[in-house]
């Protein structure tokens, strides 16, 4: 993979779409895809600026929501908050990370 200079940047740049930094914590853009064969995070789609999550829970009462956050809680080891920020009922959702930055977030995701 070549790391040039504009291949760099255009990540960086798509990185502070998908995550954001607050105040008191960290936003990070999702698009979801439920009924999935496994529970996964997947990559950054370029063109909706968003991380891929796959959950198998069906969007069924909100269920696929509380498995989302059980799931990314679980995988990135987390005992902070996370809640659904915004899209609680639809694909494109909008997570937050309570007391955790920007880097902090990103490293767990893997995404540094």
């Amino acid at each position: 993979m070549n790391n040039s200079p504009k291949e760099t940047k255009s990540k960086s740049n798509l990185l502070d779409e998908v995550v954001k930094e607050a105040i008191d914590g960290t936003y990070i853009n999702i698009d979801v895809t439920t009924n999935a064969r496994t529970n996964e995070i997947g990559k950054i789609n370029e063109w909706r600026k968003r991380l891929e999550i796959r959950i198998k829970q069906q969007p069924i009462e909100g269920k696929a929501n509380k498995a989302i956050i059980k799931f990314i809680k679980s995988e990135l080891n987390l005992k902070t908050d996370v809640e659904i920020a915004t899209g609680s009922t639809n694909s494109q959702k909008t997570l937050f990370f309570r007391d955790l930055d920007k880097n902090t977030v990103l490293s767990k995701l893997k995404l540094l």
